[in-house]
């Protein structure tokens, strides 16, 4: 059945090129994911605020390697992008930023994040979540961007507004999470013009 729009971002302006590399403000950046991160990744699902707000854990570095292939290849099926938050000295892991659940047609995707527990409190986070959507917004072509987080989970709040995602209201019982149905808050930016 034929489309009565033209999709928003054409199918393929992905696939056919390799995952950007960006400049965050303060010393960061944001980088596609590598097999060696996985020991990293390991390390921040021991966490227990990480594991309080997502619903899966990392066992093993192998399993972690399992993911980051995962993240790997969402970028040329066009369906996500992952970031590594890092050290723009270094290259060491700080977090993680994603651009999930890609819609092409309508432009749209769900940004989401996490931090290692030394990175947090800082700014890096809410910066790096910006960086992220303006590239997104502005360069990439998405028209709209969402991002969901518990209610109970203030600091996600804080790094929301700060990258500029207005809340535009309460998804009552929305996510289940290890300890029960939470309400999520929903923010979003949209591309301005």
């Amino acid at each position: 059945m034929p489309y009565l729009i033209d999709r928003a971002i054409p199918v393929g302006s992905f696939a056919g090129s390799g995952q950007p590399t960006l400049t965050v403000p303060g010393g960061a950046l944001l980088r596609p994911w590598l097999i060696s991160d996985a020991g990293a990744v390991t390390e921040a699902f021991r966490d227990p605020a990480i594991q309080r707000w997502h619903v899966r854990r990392a066992d093993s570095v192998d399993e972690a390697r399992g993911w980051i292939q995962e993240w790997q290849g969402s970028w040329g099926e066009e369906s996500a992008g992952h970031w590594a938050v890092a050290d723009a000295d270094t290259g060491a892991p700080l977090g993680r930023m994603s651009l999930k659940a890609w819609n092409l047609t309508d432009g749209t995707a769900d940004l989401a994040y996490w931090m290692m527990p030394a990175a947090r409190g800082g700014g890096i986070c809410p910066r790096a979540a910006e960086a992220l959507a303006n590239w997104a917004l502005d360069e990439a072509g998405f028209h709209r961007l969402e991002l969901q987080h518990s209610t109970a989970n203030e600091a996600s709040c804080r790094v929301a507004l700060k990258a500029g995602f207005e809340g535009e209201g309460v998804r009552r019982g929305a996510a289940l999470h290890a300890d029960g149905w939470h309400d999520m808050h929903l923010h979003a930016r949209v591309r301005q013009g």
